[in-house]
This record gives structure tokens, C-alpha cells and sequence, in this order.
């Protein structure tokens, strides 16, 4: 049944078979049969399916609620018996790219907190380059990073699936039924993070295997909330991830402009050196799989 809900709850986050198969690393049939398999055991229709999309239902949507709350108790389960106190240290210290570090890691340690409150964290935040040399040189055991599987030393496991997006200021009056192609995204004035920065190097691997070479880069600045804040007074452009700009999304301070026929997706790893083991390690990545949402 856990596994049922998970699958379930993944697909009605993504509203997409395909994705929620490969967020959970199972082949989109295995997906559509433990949905059908919900929907028959249940005598209920969750998800109508068109075309190219699909939507909760009413019965969905209340059907969700209760998953949310099961999974949530599995995992209260798992903490507590699985993931024994007397097990984790005092401190815990690990290493955090910066997109993560500023918009995801703190939400999943506060809650890992209210379940082990005489835990401590200590958390060293840069961008992926940084904290991956650091692993490498035993500075740090593991952390979690956006950088590519290219280093030999470093073993990568996909945690969760992340997309860049082209944003601009809410009142910039340009490009107002919100779609540009790659021809012009080449002439934009763009706002961009320093070299290093993992969100950088993917998005130029991205781009140039696409077949756009270059952009126009006016300014390079060391954070997302850099950017950000440069953009609250400029109509200037980023390519920046989703979750750091979510909240900017909801307070119409910032809005996305698609680019068409380019999606630029990628993941965030966690990292350790190939070979490491560590319970801390694995009690840290089971409860962040399970609370990232």
C-alpha cells in the first residue's frame, strides 16, 4: 500500500505519468497499473485522462488529502523505529549547493528537526564546484549538489528533478503573451552566476547542445538572490531554477517567459565519495526523499 501512495501522490504532483516514472526510477507502465489498481480497489475515478494531460478529479483531490496524511504517519513510523536516535550523533554535518541551501535543504531540516530536536545541523552552503572539491578532499562526507555526474571520485544519486526557467520582472512589458523562441533568447540582456556555479554549467551544457552557443551576459553575480533582487528594478532576464523563484511567482513580483520547444530540466544529486557508507548518510537521504514535497 505505501508504495501505491507513494506512486500516486508523485503523480498527482507532476500530473504526468511519465514523470512521476521517472522521478521514481519504475517504467511508466508499472505507474499507470498501481493507479488502476488504487482506482479499482477504491471504486473510484482519481485521475481523468486526455490526450496529453491529466487531471485529479474531485475524488482525486480528497483521495490525495488521506495519502498525504497515511505516507506522512509511514514516515513518523520509519523515523522513530527505523532510524534510531542513539544512532545519529549530536551534529550533523553536511554540504549543500546554494540553489538548494537557500530554497529547499531548510524546510525538510526544520521538520527533521521537530522530530529530533537534540539534533544539530551544520550546514556549508556554495555552489556545486565548491562542495564537491570539498568531498573529494575529506572536508565534508556527503552533501547534496546540482553538479553533473562527471567525477569518478564522486558517487551521484538523483534526489529530485529541478527546472530552469527564464524569468523577468512582472511589469516588463515586453513579450507580453509570455513566449519567446531561441533566436531571441540570444539577444536578451541576461543576469547570470559566476563560473562554478552549478546551475551555470548546466545550463550552458543544456544550451549549447542545443545549438545556442552564447548569450548576452551584462552582468555575473555570485547568488540567485542576487539576481533576483537585480531584477526587481531592472526588465533585465535570468535563467533561473523554479523553486528559488516560486514565491516571486506567487507575489507577482517576477514571471516566466517561456522559451518554445526548450525545456531545461536537471537534477539534484546527493553526493558522497564513491564507496562511502554511512548511516547518518542514509538517515539523512531516506528522510529528505520522503519530506522534500
Amino acid at each position: 500500500m505505501k508504495t501505491k501512495l507513494q506512486i500516486f501522490k508523485t503523480v498527482a504532483n507532476h500530473l504526468s505519468f511519465t514523470k512521476a516514472a521517472e522521478d521514481l526510477f519504475i517504467s511508466q507502465p508499472a505507474v499507470s497499473k498501481a493507479i488502476r489498481t488504487l482506482e479499482s480497489e477504491y471504486k473510484s475515478t482519481f485521475f481523468l485522462r486526455h490526450r496529453n494531460a491529466i487531471e485529479l478529479t474531485e475524488n482525486g483531490k480528497a483521495f490525495l488529502i488521506y495519502a498525504d496524511r497515511i505516507l506522512a504517519i509511514y514516515s513518523e513510523i520509519d523515523n522513530q523505529f527505523l532510524n534510531l536516535r542513539e544512532d545519529l550523533p549530536k551534529q550533523i554535518t553536511f554540504g549543500v549547493s546554494t540553489t538548494l541551501a537557500n530554497y529547499i535543504i531548510p524546510k525538510i531540516i526544520a521538520k527533521f528537526r521537530l522530530q529530533y530536536p537534540e539534533i544539530t545541523f551544520k550546514i556549508k552552503s556554495g555552489n556545486s564546484e565548491d562542495i564537491e572539491a570539498l568531498i573529494v578532499n575529506q572536508h565534508l562526507d556527503f552533501g547534496i549538489t546540482e553538479g553533473k555526474e562527471s567525477n569518478r571520485i564522486l558517487q551521484f544519486t538523483p534526489f529530485i528533478k529541478d527546472e530552469i526557467v527564464l524569468v523577468t520582472h512582472a511589469n516588463n512589458p515586453d513579450f507580453k503573451n509570455g513566449i519567446i523562441n531561441r533566436e531571441i533568447l540570444q539577444q536578451l540582456p541576461i543576469i547570470e552566476r559566476e563560473s562554478g556555479s552549478g546551475t551555470r554549467d548546466i545550463m550552458y551544457d543544456f544550451l549549447n547542445k542545443n545549438g545556442i552557443s552564447s548569450l548576452n551576459t551584462v552582468v555575473t553575480l555570485n547568488s540567485t538572490e542576487a539576481i533576483k533582487n537585480y531584477l526587481y528594478y531592472s526588465n533585465n532576464y535570468a535563467l533561473i531554477s523554479i523553486n528559488a523563484v516560486s514565491e516571486d511567482l506567487k507575489n507577482n513580483k517576477l514571471r516566466i517567459i517561456d522559451i518554445s520547444d526548450l525545456t531545461m530540466e536537471r537534477w539534484f544529486h546527493f553526493v558522497c565519495r564513491t564507496g562511502y557508507q554511512s548511516r547518518v548518510m542514509d538517515t539523512i537521504e531516506k528522510f529528505f526523499r520522503n519530506n522534500h514535497s
